[in-house]
Parts: C-alpha cells; structure tokens; sequence
C-alpha cells in the first residue's frame, strides 16, 4: 500500500475531526498520561484494517506500543481481542474514532468478499471489486476488498480501458469506439488493458469479429445466456460477468465457466463489523 497516500490520509481524517484541538481531552488528561487499550469484536466476520491501527496510532504518538494479537484477514468473533496499544493517553482519545471508523468499515468489507471468495474458491474464477466507492475512500475500501479474498480491479479512469455501454452510443457503434481506444494509444503513446461491454449477444458477435480487446464484460446477462456467450468466445478474449451479482448467486454465474466477475457490491453494499476500543489501564 502507498505509504504517502495513507499519511496524507490519516494527516486529512485527524484535521476533519480534531480541527483546533480535542478540548475534552486536553481538559480532563494529563499531557504525560500513559493508558493501554485494547480492541474488543462485538461481531462476526474477518478483520481488516490492523495495520493502519498501527499506523494512526503511532502518528499520534511515535512511541506507541502496539501488539497485534490477530492479523488482518483473519476470522473474528465476539471477545476476541484484535490488538492492544499502549501509548499518550491524549493521543490514544485523540485518534479512537478514526481507528474504529476505518476498522469497521474495512472489516465490513472484507467480511463480505470473504463470503464472495469463499462461495466460488474451487472455481477457477476471480471476484472484482468495481469503482463503487466511497469518494477519496477508494484506497482502503479496495484494500479491504484485497484482505478479504477478492481482487481489485481498475482504480480509477486513468488505468484501464472500460467502454461501456453509454461510450458506444455516444462514440456510434462498438468498431468505432475500439478503433478510436487504439488511436489515442498511438496518439498519446499508451498502452492500457480494453474491456468493452456488450449487452446481447449481437453485440458480442460484433465484438468478436472486430476483436482488438482485452475483455469481453457481458452485462446483466441471465445465466444460460453467459453460459452461450462465454462458449462463444471459446477463450479468444477474456470474459467478465457484471450485474445483478449476488451471494446466492455468484456460484451460478461462477460455473458458466466466465474468468471474472465483478461485484459493485462488495464496496457499495458491505456494512460496518462492530468493534469496540477499549482502555483497560
């Protein structure tokens, strides 16, 4: 993970809460006061997020003694402690919420690409994640994705090629979007992966006989109808299956034999693991 993209993260989080100062504390402890914390699971799932613990704490106070008792990508359940940190007790108090915010929605995430994962692991497929994130989030959400199981897709526009729907209506027509993708890599001297998106299987004949791409995305296709398409492609380009992706029915579409699938819900769906931080002296 980018180091310079998690300091400038945690410097912008402590900012947005802290502003001028955390006055409740700075009214009640001791400049030099010592605690020890712990973090308590209060729910079921798969931690993430431990090892930024460890990085905001030791932000606050660089002398901060933090112990990871369980790793990310592990199974948590209730009263388990996941870590204990001994530090400031002003900069224990002043990074709490920041610890426990990102914790749980890492958590959440990966608890549930886990479940993603672990429905199709004896199915040479692999579960994406898309860019349905939160806004300037996108790093950890992707990260928790990763913790979990599953894998990342494109980060943003500026790292693969994705011709959607709305780009070959506007471009008019599906061999004109390609070739013009392979004149601004000539143009611009780049080179990037192309998926491009079909939505019958007219257009994915198109596609295949125009070929020049890296990945087939059939889009809300009904199982029987992926299963034909990806018998089409006969492995002349990758093939991606999108929408309406769901735990109970991601092993249906696993097993049509498509390469990828990509999952908007492992980021915009995903809920908050409950986690407790703790001082316990």
């Amino acid at each position: 993970m980018n180091e310079k993209l998690i300091q400038n993260f945690i410097e912008r989080a402590l900012a947005e809460d802290v502003g001028n100062g955390d006055h409740t504390s700075n009214a009640c402890i001791k400049p030099d006061s010592v605690a020890e914390a712990e973090l308590l699971v209060k729910d079921v799932g798969v931690v993430a997020g431990v090892s930024l613990a460890e990085k905001i704490f030791k932000y606050a106070d660089p002398d901060a003694d933090f112990s990871i008792l369980i790793p990310d990508g592990k199974d948590i359940d209730h009263g388990q402690v996941v870590f204990r940190v001994q530090c400031n007790a002003r900069a224990l108090l002043l990074t709490e919420r920041l610890v426990l915010n990102a914790m749980q929605r890492m958590s959440g995430i990966a608890t549930l690409s886990s479940r993603f994962a672990i429905e199709v692991e004896d199915l040479d497929v692999t579960i994406l994640d898309t860019r349905k994130t939160t806004p300037l989030l996108r790093f950890l959400e992707k990260w928790a994705v990763k913790i979990g199981g599953c894998s990342n897709y494109r980060f943003g526009l500026y790292d693969w090629i994705m011709i959607k729907d709305n780009h070959i209506d506007a471009c008019g027509g599906i061999e004109k979007a390609i070739d013009r993708v392979h004149d601004y890599f000539k143009d611009n001297d780049i080179e990037l992966g192309i998926t491009i998106e079909v939505r019958n299987l007219v257009e994915l004949h198109t596609v295949l006989q125009h070929g020049k791409v890296t990945r087939i995305m059939m889009d809300n296709f009904e199982i029987p109808i992926l299963r034909e398409a990806v018998a089409t492609v006969q492995h002349k380009f990758e093939t991606e299956a999108s929408g309406g992706i769901t735990l109970q029915n991601v092993r249906s579409y696993a097993e049509t034999g498509v390469d990828f699938i990509s999952v908007g819900a492992l980021t915009h769906s995903a809920g908050s693991l409950d986690l407790s931080l703790k001082i316990v002296k």
